[in-house]
């Protein structure tokens, strides 16, 4: 009980009470009884009105007039706070109780319609409570829901683009490293070499500027950002794996495949990781990237003639493709090559 329930049973208890001060000690501790449980209302509605009508009978049965505060308090709290069976149940108790304090006193017809008017009208007042509380739980149940589904979109986002800060940086930074680490060797075999190693150098460094001013406009919406990589800049990709000394292939489907953006995004990041292991692990000399409809989906594979690893997923690179692919709704396996030297890596992504 709080200090509103507290007032609202002492003003009940004054304006039963008082008046049956002078009508001896039964009067007294019924106009008591019609008031005073007024207190435990909230916790036990029913039980508390029927004890506060049934006193209220006896009350003006006794001595009258008495108008009915505890009972009115009872009813609007039967509406406002009990469950639905309460309700129900109380309904006829209400109707029963105030008939019966009517009839046996034999009142008039004008009392009859005032008092079914005020006890309608707790009821009302009850059930009008009630339902601006649940209109209201069910707003701050929205408000919650809408704010967790934020944080977790917000959380999406925040993998989409660490995942992509990766393979921006490992690709880039590993065939940046590849090539440095050739350049001495190309630079005293042939020095007209050497000077195409270092702008490939740059220009590889400038493409990961890109992408990265990109995905980080993504975190200040009011600053544009370049467009999304997609299957359209593959070429690039591959142009890069040749630039690090690789025989690179790429056999893309004429017309390029229409697919949604996120499924082109998912497969230039699959291609761009698969790339950089092959430069910065497999040992291989060749690698070969191909496109093709399948089932309706998209099949995006990769393949080299190195010596590639164990594919079981355990390194970041691997875990990523296949976060890729499983967030656009697709799927990712990789590993040797079976019955030949090389590793693979095929994705099936959808394309609507």
């Amino acid at each position: 009980m709080n200090r509103a329930d507290v007032a609202v049973t002492a003003a009940v208890t004054a304006a039963t009470a008082v008046p049956a001060l002078g009508g001896g000690p039964a009067v007294l501790l019924l106009a008591l009884l019609a008031s005073v449980p007024v207190l435990w209302r909230r916790s036990a509605p029913l039980p508390v009105g029927i004890v506060v009508g049934t006193a209220m009978t006896g009350l003006v049965l006794w001595e009258k007039p008495f108008l009915p505060y505890g009972p009115l308090v009872a009813v609007y709290t039967i509406a406002a706070e009990s469950g639905a069976r309460t309700r129900i149940a109380s309904i006829p108790l209400i109707g029963v109780g105030v008939y019966i304090s009517l009839a046996l006193p034999h009142e008039d017809s004008e009392v009859y319609r005032s008092l079914a008017a005020l006890f309608v009208a707790a009821y009302a007042l009850g059930t009008g409570t009630r339902a601006r509380r649940a209109r209201a739980a069910e707003l701050a149940e929205r408000e919650r829901r809408l704010a967790g589904e934020r944080e977790a979109a917000a959380e999406r986002e925040r993998a989409r683009i660490a995942r992509d800060m990766h393979d921006i940086v490992t690709h880039s930074v590993g065939i940046m490293v590849v090539q440095a680490e050739t350049g001495p060797v190309v630079l005293a075999a042939s020095p007209a070499r050497a000077e195409a190693v270092f702008e490939s150098i740059a220009d590889t460094g400038r493409g990961a500027l890109t992408q990265l001013r990109s995905v980080l406009g993504t975190l200040r919406p009011a600053e544009p950002s370049g467009p999304a990589p997609g299957l359209d800049t593959l070429p690039d990709l591959v142009e890069g794996a040749r630039r690090a000394g690789l025989d690179a292939v790429l056999d893309v489907p004429d017309p390029v495949p229409d697919v949604p953006p996120a499924v082109a995004v998912a497969a230039y990041r699959i291609v761009q990781e698969a790339l950089t292991n092959t430069i910065r692990h497999a040992g291989a000399s060749k690698v070969a990237v191909r496109l093709r409809p399948a089932g309706g989906g998209l099949r995006v594979e990769v393949r080299d003639d190195g010596s590639g690893s164990s594919g079981k997923g355990s390194g970041r690179g691997l875990v990523g493709m296949r976060e890729r692919a499983a967030a656009c709704g697709g799927t990712l396996h990789a590993g040797p090559v079976a019955g030949g030297r090389g590793f693979a890596v095929e994705a099936v992504l959808p394309m609507g």
